[in-house]
């Protein structure tokens, strides 16, 4: 048995010490806040209750995959309800489209609306379905570390099926070009083109790889979770206790400790605990500069030179009346794609027009909101912190926000708030140690991408392991879980010897 700590109680750290502890090791957790699940956290405020960051499970598998490896059945633990439909878009000039969640009906979805022919969509879907087997078969499901491992494990004759297979991967072009290259209507491909937000980025700059995320949507489905999100972390915690997982929350790791360039443990609320690896869910930039402070490495250099992925600015409204025109998930389009993209990552500045996106989980969870009332979670894409005026910048998206829902429903959805709380970029800093609040660690628009993610394995720093949605492969949902797994699985094979 081997005693292994790790930091961090977001996904990815409550899948990695489920796991270690399941193989027979001695865990303690680590979490400087006193809530378990990260940005994956809960929020009451009077008579409402709000998911705080991840709002829809895909690739259900993972969770599936995670507690059966446990021992458990998962449906003693989770209901899963498959979501139709997936969103709700409303457009400038007053479509509104509501998109199934199977391709079939997608594709006559999107003929009935005028946005493109069945025929297209079918296409587009095969294309994205072809980007995602080949980032299955060599990234999603399997540690990378740098373009070597693409190839890790494969024979000649494989390795050159792979290669001539990249082109797959469709890594040469922008998400939006691929796009717009499928779909002539603007507003199919705005559609299609805020999936970049997903992974914290800008459709304009992100590789078309990453049209992936459609295809694991449309065709693996999206699914909620019987008492929202949040009860995923309360299944992982119910897990980590009946392994014997130690659980401390309110606990600051200062630093990690290191003898002989080798990871021992961290310093705790001033007290040395020692370990025989840690795994670190914290964000990779906190690991370096806070964790490891004062000890230089060619990761923390290479790392601190990448371009941060977006935030969010997240408005929590405690909304009156039952408002049937609004769906559990939906979007309100912004008329200028390019310039909030432009503003979130050129300028540094919330848009002027920002594309908002409201999750009601009371719509299907109505123990969520008091009885004829709502609870509105509003996220507009953000960018990182950079010393902004947040409170001007919260006060000026609020009015434009509160303008653009008002011009597609007809009524200002600021006179019917009777709670209010607001997350700013700071605010996710300071809650979840994320440079500048940035949601996914770094941007994904650059070719090599998935290359440049933080890697489940310090080479630097042996005994370092990584997870959570800085890390590789991700971020959302099923990336950080499946980053736990692989970060433990590395740390079970490091202590073994």
């Amino acid at each position: 048995m081997a005693s292994i700590g790790v930091i961090g109680a977001g996904l990815g750290g409550l899948a990695a010490a489920a796991r270690l502890a399941h193989a027979g090791h001695e865990v303690t957790l680590y979490e400087r806040t006193a809530q378990l699940g990260g940005k994956a956290g809960e929020l009451h405020m009077e008579d409402f209750r709000f998911d705080t960051g991840p709002s829809l499970m895909t690739m259900p598998f993972v969770v599936t995959d995670l507690l059966e490896d446990l021992g458990e059945d998962p449906a003693d633990h989770l209901t899963l309800t498959p979501l139709d439909p997936l969103c709700r878009y409303f457009y400038p000039d007053g479509t509104v489209f509501d998109a199934p969640a199977d391709p079939t009906r997608l594709a006559r979805a999107v003929r009935d609306a005028g946005l493109g022919t069945p025929e297209r969509v079918r296409q587009y879907l095969r294309h994205c379905a072809r980007a995602y087997d080949m980032a299955a078969e060599f990234f999603l499901f399997r540690p990378i570390e740098g373009f070597g491992s693409f190839f890790r494990g494969l024979g000649p004759l494989d390795g050159l099926r792979a290669l001539t297979r990249l082109g797959h991967l469709d890594g040469l072009r922008s998400m939006h070009r691929a796009n717009a290259g499928f779909f002539d209507d603007p507003r199919m491909v705005q559609l299609l083109d805020r999936y970049a937000t997903y992974v914290g980025s800008s459709p304009y700059r992100t590789p078309a790889t990453f049209n992936l995320i459609q295809h694991i949507e449309y065709v693996g489905g999206g699914y909620l979770i019987e008492g929202g999100v949040y009860r995923l972390v309360e299944v992982l915690a119910e897990q980590l206790e009946r392994l014997g997982v130690e659980t401390r929350l309110d606990a600051e790791v200062q630093t990690l400790l290191l003898h002989g360039g080798r990871v021992t443990g961290a310093i705790v609320d001033g007290q040395r605990c020692h370990h025989d690896a840690i795994v670190s869910n914290a964000d990779v930039r906190h690991t370096y500069d806070t964790l490891l402070e004062g000890i230089e490495s060619k990761a923390a250099r290479r790392y601190r030179r990448l371009e941060p992925s977006s935030s969010a600015l997240v408005f929590y409204w405690g909304i009156e009346d039952e408002h049937p025109d609004v769906d559990v998930h939906n979007i309100f389009f912004s008329d200028d794609y390019p310039a909030e993209f432009r503003a979130l990552f050129e300028e540094g500045r919330c848009p002027d027009e920002p594309t908002a996106y409201v999750y009601v989980s009371s719509k299907f969870a109505p123990g969520d909101a008091p009885t004829g009332h709502e609870n509105w979670f509003v996220m507009i894409n953000a960018p990182y912190d950079r010393g902004q005026d947040w409170d001007a910048e919260v006060s000026r998206v609020r009015e434009r926000v509160a303008a653009r829902v008002r011009a597609s429903l007809g009524w200002d959805p600021r006179e019917a708030v009777v709670c209010e709380r607001v997350l700013t970029p700071p605010a996710i800093a300071e809650r979840t140690g994320s440079h500048g609040g940035a949601l996914y660690g770094i941007a994904s628009h650059r070719m090599d991408a998935a290359f440049l993610r933080q890697s489940n394995r310090s080479r630097e720093f042996p005994g370092l392991f990584f997870c959570g949605g800085s890390a590789h492969p991700g971020g959302g949902i099923p990336l950080a879980l499946l980053s736990g797994k692989m970060a433990a699985e590395l740390a079970r094979d490091f202590v073994a010897g």
